[in-house]
């Protein structure tokens, strides 16, 4: 599908942008990879490993659209991954977060258009279902966007999709790297915030592979939402750190028990598929569109009403035992170009502590 085509990614020096130009130039032979991103050192630092004749690499931001719509010509496909992510620091700067995740969202369709762009998927987060924070609230404003530039691209072939997912283990700002530097430094306890506290858990690779599956299913307006194992963060913490003691410190301002990514607000939106969940536009124009089979042929079916995806209640749990080794090989392999370092989520073993129904 990426053979032959230009790409560009947004945010491309990020964790994600690393690991996914990785994976294009190991699995396939694309014309173009475009990295845009705002850090020329970040950029100098992933040219020395990703470095070829089609390799490009873009200073800029996506609050500039005169610079984005002149990235993006000639493009084929983009990944939206730029965005302030870190809840208290846009807690404390609120406009900065605005300008980027949704003033940037908003020049990224806009040129993306303009471009006559084929395909654009933009990464979410399970923050942006029902919003507490101001990050995911700014979240949930660009998905809305993405989802409804299908219905403004007239009589243009831009299509927009949306991928939501939980905690990447290992990407950087995450708990885990958190925890580990905890343990280097030799701290006396582990903080957590409450012993209630979950959160879905993805490693970087299958975060990458299911982007690169969602570009051959979408017919553009939908919000695709894997399913994927919870884990108690104090769990993870035993997992990672058995010998130090936690430490009770109270959730953080914008901080929720459980994430949801399907709300039970959506639920006569959703469809369930075998190993995904797709969140259908309210309004559409497509009436071509079937959701119910996307275009690798897969079929999904509707949730009963008032179904709602969160990691509280989810039937799919990771116990902290099986878990360790495979937490801490995921936060080497999310800096690391090696070849094996993906993890497959059958790997992860279920908690027996939880029902577990769904199929890994």
């Amino acid at each position: 599908m990426f053979d032959g085509k230009t790409v560009l990614i947004t945010g491309g020096t990020g964790s994600f942008g690393q690991r996914f130009v990785g994976t294009l130039r190991e699995k396939f032979k694309p014309k173009k990879i475009i990295v845009f991103s705002r850090d020329e050192l970040k950029q100098y630092e992933m040219e020395q490993i990703h470095r070829g004749p089609e390799m490009r690499y873009f200073i800029g931001d996506v609050r500039d659209f005169p610079r984005l719509k002149q990235a993006m010509s000639g493009v084929d496909y983009v990944i939206h991954a730029a965005a302030l992510k870190h809840v208290p620091s846009s807690e404390y700067n609120p406009m900065e977060c605005i300008k980027t995740n949704i003033h940037g969202a908003e020049n990224v369709i806009s040129a993306a258009i303009e471009c006559n762009v084929e395909k654009v998927v933009a990464l979410s987060t399970d923050k942006a279902a029902s919003p507490i924070n101001l990050y995911g609230a700014t979240k949930l404003v660009s998905d809305k966007l993405f989802v409804a530039a299908n219905n403004i691209t007239g009589a243009g072939q831009t299509r927009f999709s949306v991928v939501r997912y939980g905690n990447v283990i290992g990407s950087r700002g995450s708990v885990v790297p958190f925890f580990k530097q905890l343990m280097a430094q030799k701290s006396p306890f582990i903080p957590i915030t409450d012993e209630r506290m979950t959160r879905f858990w993805i490693t970087l690779q299958e975060g990458v592979d299911f982007v690169i599956k969602s570009f051959g299913r979408m017919q553009g307006g939908e919000i695709f939402v894997p399913k994927l194992p919870s884990m108690k963060i104090v769990d993870l913490a035993e997992a990672m750190a058995p010998e130090l003691p936690r430490k009770i410190v109270g959730i953080r301002p914008g901080e929720k028990l459980h994430e949801v990514m399907c709300p039970s607000d959506d639920s006569h939106l959703t469809l369930e598929f075998s190993d995904h969940y797709v969140i259908q536009p309210s309004i559409t124009f497509n009436e071509q569109a079937n959701y119910q089979e996307n275009r690798l042929g897969e079929k999904g079916h509707d949730v009963p009403q008032g179904f709602e995806y969160s990691s509280g209640s989810n039937t799919w749990w990771l116990t902290p035992e099986p878990a360790v080794l495979n937490l801490k090989r995921a936060d080497d392999a999310s800096f690391s170009e090696t070849k094996d370092a993906s993890l497959s989520s059958s790997r992860f073993a279920p908690d027996s502590r939880y029902p577990s129904t769904l199929q890994s």
